[in-house]
């Protein structure tokens, strides 16, 4: 049983969902497939320069405090970042040129809390190398390979998918044709997959 994880670093609600869907994949017999990708071209498709939550700010309040109550609920720690949303380009394309590396889970997770707990730019080369030789990883050549064409071409592949298979926002989970939009609807997607046909 496999389910795909969409996720965007600079998306608020994707730091809880990939800080916990590892563990729920491992409760419920299933595996991940993580799949990193861009908002913003989706949002300028929807005539958005910013996110929803800067455009409305009453409901960006609404999200603010939101996550705190979830954050809180998963004794994970969660400082508003200084700057919303960051640039998530370079660590995007460093997940896209690595989906299949054993280590991306570990990196994903590290990098949302440096931008989410840390207050940290995920933009700068600097904050994501730590990441990455945190995890005793050789961050020099991973973020060479990040900066190629190769890997450019990937995370473009990537989001063009996503808005291929009407991915609007982030966390998205894919369960074959079923989508599921929200950290709060990790455990429904789970549900969905192990249903008999799925």
């Amino acid at each position: 049983m496999q389910i795909e994880f969409w996720f965007e670093f600079a998306s608020t609600y994707s730091y809880p969902a990939a800080m916990r869907i590892e563990a729920l994949a491992a409760e419920r017999g299933a595996t991940v497939a993580w799949r990193p990708f861009l908002l913003g071209p989706i949002f300028q498709q929807q005539g958005w320069n910013n996110s929803p939550f800067n455009i409305y700010p009453v409901k960006g309040n609404y999200m603010w405090r939101d996550l705190e109550r979830i954050c809180e609920c998963m004794n994970i720690p969660l400082r508003r970042p200084s700057v919303f949303p960051r640039n998530s380009l370079l660590a995007a394309r460093v997940a896209g040129a690595n989906t299949e590396a054993a280590w991306l889970p570990a990196f994903v997770r590290a990098t949302y809390q440096a931008n989410f707990a840390d207050d940290a730019d995920i933009s700068s080369p600097a904050v994501l190398e730590r990441c990455l030789s945190t995890l005793g990883l050789d961050a020099a050549a991973i973020l060479a390979g990040a900066q190629t064409p190769a890997a450019k071409d990937k995370l473009k592949a990537l989001t063009a998918e996503a808005m291929e298979r009407g991915i609007f926002g982030a966390p998205s989970i894919v369960v074959g044709r079923e989508l599921f939009w929200g950290n709060d609807r990790l455990e429904d997607a789970f549900d969905w997959a192990a249903r008999p046909g799925s």
